[in-house]
């Protein structure tokens, strides 16, 4: 999957950083460093995303047409 999301990152008073997508409720990940924070924060999304492809694709028929939407900023 291509596109890109909205991530929210703060500090953490303890350490470290949490962050979430508002876009995709439930996304959220966390981590020691800004790098980790995204990369948990990616997966998260990614794996809801394709959640919800596999949940909404059972019981399609066969002739359901699948196919990629590219999703731009109006300019």
């Amino acid at each position: 999957m291509k596109g890109s999301v909205t991530a929210i990152i703060e500090a953490c008073p303890e350490g470290g950083y949490w962050a979430f997508c508002p876009e995709i409720p439930g996304a959220n990940g966390q981590g020691e460093t800004l790098d980790e924070t995204r990369k948990d924060l990616r997966a998260a999304v990614q794996l809801i995303l394709k959640d919800r492809v596999d949940d909404f694709s059972r019981g399609l028929s066969k002739e359901a047409i699948r196919e990629e939407l590219n999703i731009h900023e109006a300019t």
